[in-house]
């Protein structure tokens, strides 16, 4: 199975987790998730006041520079442990 591939399957099986991950786990997935599949963060950063969406916005601004192939393997990783942990 080649790296695309592995990383929709994992994208796939988090969608299906029995119990849900902390925020600082979703959050990373969301991340990795966005780098991998647009690349660098985009727009501007939200106000203060929509905290959901500024913590998305910092932690995908966090992996600037990393390549999408980086950022699917680390998403695959991460999943892997998330479905292992609440599955």
């Amino acid at each position: 199975m080649d790296l695309k591939a592995k990383f929709e399957d994992a994208a796939a099986r988090v969608q299906n987790l029995t119990s849900r991950p902390s925020n600082e786990d979703l959050l990373n997935l969301y991340a990795l998730f966005k780098q991998a599949t647009e690349g660098d963060v985009q727009g501007e950063k939200p106000g203060m006041f929509d905290f959901k969406a500024a913590a998305k916005y910092s932690y995908w601004e966090k992996l600037q520079g990393m390549d999408s192939e980086t950022a699917m393997n680390q998403y695959i990783a991460l999943a892997e442990e998330l479905v292992s942990k609440h599955s």
